[in-house]
């Protein structure tokens, strides 16, 4: 089959990742269950002629690939969907893994994200990360709300991809959409140039390195509203994972930092259904004057109760969410001890 005939068929089975992998079926995940597109396993050479079919549709170099081993871009079918791709060599042969990214911006109340998560996007300055497993509906979160603050908020928005997934238009704001590595090499020096293009508004997709964080950081203390990702779970670990990025001694310096510029970690979780598909959960941490101590203090592993004590106050916790979903009959016990942050004290509580 080709590529287009794949594509078309996991749009219509509503699938979220189709997967090109040399030695098995051409597979779709249709709401957390994997599904064969093909109807033969594919060889190395059928899944080359499917990848080197994406870079056609894509219009790009296939010599990235060849060179370093993987690559990240994205394309568009007209009247499908667009996807989000990564190509890389595995044993040696071709293979790829295609996110599909539908025409438009997503809809929050469609896909279950609280609004207290969509107010987040009132805050004119400091950092709100969304965190999460890859997969788990991070860049959408973010691409809400982008569309809210456009929507409702003048000013000039800078979005920093890898690669671009959802098209913002012209609404209240203006949007800027940087692609790496097409408009700018790395992340880093496009969030350093950002800094000089008067955003009010950053949205860095991925916080992936010691210079990027540092400039995010920058960024959010000289005024800046910056949004971006990381691939945790939970706010304790979130926080944890920037500081284990900087060398020991700096360490408490930006912790100081962290927890003036923090406002808001929201961790996210796609977690089965009792009768199948797939519910979104999520933990919202807002950084109050306790947050603030704990993480100044270096006393992170307290966070997770600080979250659950305040439950209704501008939080949301994980745990507390499950133990909902659980009692509404949702999901399973097992399930919802399964992605608990804290499995000893959720079994309590169940």
């Amino acid at each position: 089959m080709e590529l287009k005939q794949l594509l078309t068929r996991a749009y219509e089975l509503s699938g979220s990742d189709i997967f090109i992998v040399p030695g098995a079926k051409v597979t779709c995940k249709v709401k957390g269950d994997m599904v064969p597109l093909s109807e033969e396993i594919v060889r190395p050479a059928e899944t080359e002629q499917l990848v080197r079919e994406a870079y056609d549709l894509a219009h790009r170099d296939i010599a990235r690939l060849q060179d370093e081993g993987d690559d990240d871009f994205s394309f568009a079918m007209a009247g499908l969907s667009r996807f989000r791709c990564n190509a890389y060599f595995q044993r040696g042969t071709m293979a790829a893994t295609c996110r599909m990214v539908a025409f438009g911006l997503p809809d929050p109340r469609e896909l279950g994200v609280p609004d207290m998560v969509m107010e987040l996007s009132r805050f004119r300055n400091g950092m709100i990360l969304v965190t999460g497993p890859a997969g788990s509906g991070k860049s959408t979160t973010l691409a809400c709300m982008v569309d809210k603050i456009n929507r409702e908020r003048d000013g000039h928005i800078v979005t920093i991809e890898d690669p671009i997934e959802y098209i913002h238009n012209h609404k209240r704001s203006l949007v800027s959409q940087r692609d790496v590595p097409n408009d700018a090499p790395t992340f880093a020096r496009a969030l350093r140039a950002a800094l000089r293009q008067a955003p009010d508004v950053i949205m860095l997709g991925e916080m992936r390195d010691l210079e990027t964080i540092r400039t995010a950081i920058t960024a959010a203390e000289t005024g800046h509203l910056l949004l971006s990702s990381l691939h945790t779970t939970g706010a304790a670990k979130t926080v944890d994972r920037i500081l284990d990025t900087f060398p020991a001694e700096q360490q408490a310096q930006v912790r100081v930092q962290i927890s003036m510029v923090l406002r808001a970690v929201v961790s996210q979780r796609l977690v089965p259904k009792k009768d199948g598909g797939q519910v979104a959960v999520f933990e919202v941490m807002t950084v109050n004057p306790a947050i603030q101590n704990l993480i100044r203090d270096g006393r992170t592993h307290q966070i997770d109760n600080a979250i659950f004590g305040g439950a209704g106050q501008g939080m949301l916790s994980m745990d507390a969410e499950l133990q909902k979903l659980f009692r509404a009959g949702a999901i399973t016990r097992e399930t919802a001890l399964l992605y608990a942050v804290s499995p000893e004290t959720l079994v309590k509580r169940l």
